[in-house]
């Protein structure tokens, strides 16, 4: 019997996800003000810590980030869906950090998601080349996932000839391992960690939560 992989011995590189076109939301999601600060600055600020250096996806300008943050579109065009983002995070990762095996991606609409995400998704691993992909209540969060950059070039033919472009089916077709978190308990109530915000009733919501989130957390 083979023994499981050790998690990569160095950090991956941080992509946040903010290339949708935010159209349920009716204004770019990454620049909504959540408490006293953008979305996409609640996402940097959980992940920074988590990876070696953070870059941000994004096919808009304006995002007013902090000095060293690297924005880049998608170098698939037409907005294809997040893999574009998780495939430009790859290249740009291969360029910039080539001692990084993996990238780890979140999206710019999850202000919750667990301070230790990068460190339970490289535990998961098992093997070189897997894909490690979060779970929460047995629900897979495809987005949020350590991706090889080897898969790089197959991402990229995937994204140009498969017709659903489901993130799922593509981890599905790859050797992969899940990694199961646990609800955040609230005097509110359960919270999952992965709740996105699409709407401006979910980002009312979130309002409400981030305080009970932040209380908890300090």
């Amino acid at each position: 019997m083979s023994l499981p992989a050790s998690p990569p011995s160095h950090l991956p590189r941080g992509v946040v996800l903010a290339g949708g076109l935010s159209s349920r939301m009716g204004e770019d999601k990454a620049a909504v003000m959540l408490g006293d600060k953008p979305l996409v600055h609640h996402v940097i600020e959980r992940l920074a810590p988590q990876t070696d250096g953070l870059s941000v996806n994004s096919n808009k300008g304006g995002l007013n980030l902090a000095p060293g943050i690297t924005v880049f579109a998608d170098t698939v065009p037409g907005h294809v869906g997040p893999m574009a983002g998780v495939l430009s995070g790859m290249r740009h990762a291969a360029r910039h950090l080539p001692i990084a095996s993996h990238i780890a991606t979140v999206p710019t609409d999850t202000p919750f998601f667990p301070r230790d995400l990068v460190a339970r998704l490289q535990q998961a691993l098992t093997r070189p080349g897997q894909i490690a992909v979060a779970t929460s209540a047995g629900i897979m969060h495809p987005v949020f996932a350590l991706w090889p950059v080897a898969l790089a070039d197959a991402l990229e033919h995937w994204l140009l000839t498969d017709e659903k472009r489901r993130v799922r089916g593509f981890i599905e077709s790859h050797p992969f391992e899940k990694a199961e978190f646990p609800v955040i308990e609230t005097v509110d109530g359960p919270i999952d960690p992965f709740f996105n915000i699409n709407t401006k009733a979910d980002l009312e919501m979130a309002q409400r939560w981030l305080p009970l989130i932040e209380g908890l957390e300090q």
